[in-house]
């Protein structure tokens, strides 16, 4: 009903009733009114939840209605607010531990504070894709929004081409009349995730313009360096520090170990900790860096070897964890997403990276440029570009920041500087991961 309690037309049917009018098809109008046909039979078939006033006004245009018509078409028009229902997102199969701080201020950042474009990024099995998806339900069930969700890892993984990430798979043509219509003046989320192949920046920043409700959140292993792209950097679950007091309830304040118990549970109900158990966690969680991924793969082989069974292998032979055979959707090897990230790494990242695998232990900034030789400033954003690709962590001190090496990473550094060449070269053995010779230029 409009505001005086008077039946309002569909307006997918008024829109069609209209056309047919005046003989036109539907190429015809979307031609006049400067329009996708797309756009427009979505309009005409009811899918779009609240067409834009500019788009209602070019049709009306274009239809050349007038007076009592034209604002009984824009009262159509107006009535989808009242009908449209929130799209959801896909629906999480596993609980999220953890992470409470991180959703809460990616909420806040694309609900409160203005931001409208955030790139959640991280190491391959952070957990970035896993808090988008909390994120988007929060914002969904919170605030009434819809939630447009789009897994360009799935569009690469089908054959189908990733160029430009996701943005392209929206509509046929590389345009975003379809994606614009459903938005229209609503406030409303786009998930990229997994967009590691890029993002289309102009194409973007036309949707942006076009829909002023929308908010983007792009999921990817780097920055994507956008026009006010907001990096929001994903580090791995924290873990418990190292000391021989290990309780089972002392660990219970540790995320990574309780992601750990957790899907322990799941495969082996009624799993509790013993006492004896809480050291041999806490370690396993440590030695991995409180990586979700490989945590999980973990659980995923407890239903063959004891958690103590298997901290013994990874401590032996390394990166000898793969996905086990019960995970429904294998997400890559552990040991090859390190690799991937190391040789995304420049020259200068590199020898930062050298220094803080070289010994135990963490640095300061400045303790890194002392003994490097570099300028502060460029110590400074080498260190920053570490942390937003997860190769590093921060450490909280007395005397202010300091950084440390993932574990992960200390091990994959010392197994590429041992693994040498029969011909004594000097050149890692490990193909596609040519650290020694950035680290010489």
């Amino acid at each position: 009903m409009d505001g005086g309690g008077r039946l309002v037309p569909r307006f997918g049917e008024l829109l069609k009733a209209q056309r047919e009018r005046i003989g036109l098809t539907q190429q015809g109008l979307a031609d006049h009114a400067t329009l996708s046909v797309r756009a427009l039979r979505d309009m005409e078939a009811g899918r779009v939840r609240r067409p834009r006033h500019e788009t209602v006004r070019l049709i009306a245009d274009a239809l050349r209605l007038e007076g009592r018509t034209r604002a009984a078409f824009e009262a159509a028009a107006r009535q989808r607010e009242f009908e449209a229902e929130p799209v959801a997102p896909p629906t999480a199969h596993t609980a999220l531990v953890g992470r409470e701080a991180e959703t809460e201020a990616l909420t806040r950042a694309l609900t409160e504070h203005g931001d409208r474009l955030v790139s959640l990024v991280g190491l391959s099995g952070v957990g970035k894709s896993r808090l988008a998806l909390e994120v988007a339900w929060r914002i969904y069930l919170g605030a009434s929004w819809s939630v447009h969700w789009v897994a360009c890892d799935e569009r690469r993984s089908a054959g189908r081409p990733a160029h430009s990430g996701a943005l392209r798979a929206l509509t046929p043509c590389g345009r975003f009349d379809g994606l614009a219509e459903q938005v229209g003046d609503r406030p409303a989320l786009l998930v990229l995730d997994g967009a590691d192949d890029g993002v289309e920046a102009a194409a973007l920043d036309e949707l942006l313009r076009g829909c002023r409700e929308l908010s983007v959140l792009v999921t990817a292993r780097t920055p994507r360096g956008l026009t006010g792209e907001q990096v929001v950097p994903l580090a791995p679950l924290p873990t418990p520090a190292p000391g021989p007091e290990h309780t089972p309830q002392a660990l219970s304040e540790s995320a990574a170990v309780r992601l750990l118990a957790s899907r322990l549970r799941r495969l082996r109900p009624g799993y509790a900790p013993l006492p004896e158990d809480a050291p041999v966690l806490a370690e396993l969680c440590r030695y991995l860096d409180g990586l979700p991924r490989a945590l999980e793969y973990v659980a995923g082989w407890s239903l063959v070897q004891s958690p103590r069974q298997i901290l013994r292998q990874l401590t032996d032979t390394p990166f000898t964890l793969p996905a086990p055979p019960v995970v429904p959707r294998p997400r890559g090897d552990v040991h090859q997403s390190l690799r991937t990230a190391l040789g995304e790494l420049t020259p200068h990242q590199l020898l930062v990276l050298d220094q803080l695998t070289a010994e135990e232990g963490d640095r300061s900034v400045e303790e890194i440029a002392a003994e490097s030789g570099r300028p502060l400033p460029e110590c400074l954003q080498t260190v920053h570009e570490l942390l937003c690709r997860g190769v590093i962590r921060s450490v909280a001190a007395d005397d202010g920041v300091r950084f440390a090496a993932l574990n992960l990473f200390r091990v994959l550094w010392r197994e590429a500087r041992d693994t040498r060449r029969p011909d004594g070269a000097g050149e890692p053995a490990a193909a596609g991961l040519p650290v020694l010779e950035a680290l010489a230029r």
